[in-house]
């Protein structure tokens, strides 16, 4: 059995990574970037703000969802959040290029499948929801 859904959210953590790189304003947004290119997402816009005294937080917005970050380079550990929708972006390899770049030895992922086709024409108030109009993926 196949259920569609909109979106996948891919939550990652990334341990024992590099600990420069992690407080490294300015490579963690090139690499979050890289990622959602290579991704095959289109990006609308990045904002990412380095703490005092250490860690990142940022946001790749793209066309079709977005891609976060936190840091604690004390502990060597990355919070990653991968949301994204349609059937050309592929997260897992924005996973893939961050756990490289990271340098992570270890990584806990889980995939949470959001916008459920069943459940929004389920729990919909519109009468007429046209929502195999939706380009809903497969799984």
């Amino acid at each position: 059995m196949k259920i569609e859904q909109l979106g996948r959210h891919i939550l990652v953590e990334f341990y024992n990574c590099d600990k420069e790189i992690l407080n490294d304003h300015g490579l963690i947004e090139e690499y979050m970037n890289q990622a959602a290119e290579k991704a095959k997402a289109t990006i609308v816009k990045s904002v990412f703000h380095l703490f005092n005294p250490w860690g990142v937080s940022g946001v790749v917005v793209i066309q079709e969802s977005h891609l976060t970050i936190h840091t604690w380079p004390e502990y060597g550990y990355a919070a990653v959040d991968l949301f994204t929708c349609g059937e050309e972006v592929d997260p897992w390899i924005a996973f893939e290029h961050l756990k490289n770049k990271l340098g992570a030895d270890r990584t806990e992922t889980l995939e949470v499948p959001r916008g459920m086709v069943d459940k929004i024409k389920r729990f919909s108030s519109e009468e007429n929801l046209e929502i195999d109009n939706f380009k809903a993926k497969a799984i």
